[in-house]
């Protein structure tokens, strides 16, 4: 699974104006019309893609919804919130 917070260079906390800024200063950086570097495109194409998730609210909700189902973020973080979340039910 690609990381997009780690693609743009912010937080998961990160606000909205945080991910456009990033997207733009990422953009130019490696913008296959500015970067000669072979990877460019890939790495731009990586950009864009993960604004496109980050930016739209219903997204960005299902993906870090998914990110924390595989762990990413602290796995003994989230196997507290998991269990708690399981024995508050039984409670």
């Amino acid at each position: 699974m690609k990381d997009h917070y780690a693609s743009l260079g912010v937080s998961s906390a990160a606000s909205l104006a945080d991910i456009k800024k990033a997207f733009r200063q990422q953009a130019s950086l490696h913008h296959p019309d500015r970067n000669d570097d072979p990877g460019a495109p890939a790495r731009f194409r990586a950009v864009q893609e993960a604004y496109e998730v980050l930016s739209d609210d219903s997204k960005r909700q299902a993906y870090d919804d998914n990110r924390r189902r595989n762990l990413l973020d602290s796995p003994i973080d989230t196997a507290r919130e998991i269990w708690q979340s399981y024995f508050n039910r039984l409670i």
